[in-house]
């Protein structure tokens, strides 16, 4: 059996037995619209921190983090800082707004907008921003995997069979189980994953190069810039960093699925305990960068950087290892673009054809249409994977400048009696608009700034401005009276 077949047999073996967890998953549960988004609100501590870890630690981490340490270097450190200090803003709100989800039946974070603000347009507005940046995540995760079925296969399935797969089978698991598919899965996902990432980060440095220390000190000798800020790309100074940590961390609780996820726990003290221990799992970063650090030295004439681990694995372990790194990869796409895919159909078919097109629309109706909808997303972000070709780091800053947009609204929410729904409004779309001129005009970062964070500074001013300019409280004007509930 050739090398390539080797890989494939092992990647197609590591997805088969995840398909087989995914399709089993629901049990004896009735896949109603509660049971299909948010599990019946009883996953435990343990499910919890896996089932969110597999959304956190996504192909990304393995292909994106790598990618970018072998082209940018330095820079890339602020992805370690912001999933740390990510789980700082779930342990202070994540439990109320738990607790708002489990007295009101909230299931995703449009319904948030609409139990607090109590205005159907600005829910509206927050599904459809939040469908807009799930789609780019959606590419990545099926990019990634593109890739790593590519490289595993020595060349012989390309990225677009591989990814229209991947698709058919992302969307088959979540028509199938819903969130259940996805917890169940997160297991086999994460035990791969660890495992696999902590020993070629460990042993690729002590193979090429005789360990972690001598390879630290030939880059030191041979490309000094690669390990200092800015790295290799001057625009990506200290200003950028900070910008971009502050941004991503505040990012990570408002991405529609992580947001929906933490109305899937028993009670609100599993969220402040799965806040507590999430950063653990960071402790793998290191060993991704090892891997793209090791490629800077041996793999130099890469012409993407998204291929420095892949290429790495491929060139340092036997076939069969190359295909189990590919499977826990391949799962780390599965998991995350499963749970994205069931948010965004949700989102689109309760806080916008429900509100807006269908009033009388029940939750059946809804369930139906949602799975509908997963068909159709699917479709849409694999149209997006297949013909563009931006690297999986600009992919995911996309979608955080877009989701961070919603922070102020919903911490205000919980906080400032005084925010409106109209000027939460404007505040959205005030960030929008200065991303999406930044992002066309291509000027970002703009004055050392990520340009989503420039987003969010000019969102928080309009929203306050606007709110303040504004006479009495909220719940005057027939929005919910959060000081009342508590």
């Amino acid at each position: 059996m050739s090398a390539g077949a080797t890989a494939l047999l092992v990647i197609a073996s590591v997805v088969g037995l995840a398909t087989a967890i995914g399709f089993f998953a629901r049990g004896h549960h009735r896949m109603d619209l509660e049971q299909w988004t948010v599990g019946g609100r009883g996953f435990g501590l343990l499910i919890m921190w896996l089932m969110m870890a597999g959304e956190y630690y996504t192909t990304f981490s393995l292909l994106g983090a790598s990618g970018w340490v072998f082209s940018k270097g330095g820079p890339a450190l602020y992805i370690i800082a912001f999933v740390s200090l990510a789980n700082c803003a779930v342990y202070f709100l994540g439990p109320e707004i738990w607790r708002l989800g489990k007295v009101h039946g909230l299931q995703t974070q449009a319904d948030y907008f609409q139990l607090v603000y109590g205005n159907r347009w600005l829910s509206a507005v927050v599904g459809l921003v939040g469908i807009a940046a799930i789609v780019p995540y959606l590419q990545l995760q099926l990019t990634g995997l593109g890739i790593i079925v590519s490289i595993a296969s020595f060349g012989g399935i390309g990225q677009r069979f591989a990814m229209t797969v991947a698709a058919a089978l992302v969307a088959a698991f979540v028509l199938a189980s819903g969130i259940r598919a996805v917890a169940g899965i997160s297991i086999l996902k994460d035990i791969l994953m660890l495992g696999v990432v902590a020993f070629v980060g460990i042993a690729v440095p002590r193979m090429l190069f005789g360990g972690i220390g001598p390879m630290f000190a030939r880059l030191a000798e041979t490309r000094p810039g690669h390990l200092t800020m800015p790295g290799a790309v001057p625009a990506y100074g200290h200003v950028w960093y900070i910008s971009m940590v502050l941004m991503s961390s505040l990012g990570q609780l408002i991405w529609p699925h992580s947001f929906g996820s933490i109305f899937s726990g028993k009670d609100g003290e599993t969220i402040r305990r799965n806040a507590v221990v999430m950063p653990l799992y960071c402790l793998m970063m290191p060993f991704v960068f090892f891997v793209g650090f090791a490629a800077v030295l041996s793999q130099p004439g890469l012409a993407n950087g998204d291929l420095a681990f892949m290429s790495v694995v491929r060139a340092s372990f036997p076939p069969w290892f190359l295909g189990l790194v590919g499977g826990a990869g391949a799962l780390a796409a599965i998991v995350p673009a499963s749970i994205m895919l069931l948010t965004a159909a949700t989102l689109f078919a309760k806080n916008l054809v429900r509100p807006i097109l269908a009033p009388s629309l029940g939750d059946v109706g809804v369930a139906r249409v949602a799975r509908s909808l997963v068909v159709a997303l699917t479709g849409c972000s694999l149209w997006c994977a297949l013909h563009s070709s931006p690297t999986l780091v600009a992919l995911l800053q996309l979608g955080y400048g877009m989701v961070c947009q919603f922070f102020p609204g919903i911490v205000m929410g919980l906080v400032w009696n005084r925010a409106r729904a109209p000027a939460v409004l404007c505040g959205i779309l005030g960030g929008l608009a200065v991303l999406t001129f930044l992002e066309l005009t291509h000027r970002d970062p703009v004055f050392g700034m990520a340009a989503g964070f420039l987003g969010l500074v000019v969102n928080f001013c309009v929203t306050i401005g606007l709110s303040l300019l504004g006479s009495g409280r909220r719940e005057e004007s027939g929005a919910f009276d959060l000081e009342a509930a508590r």
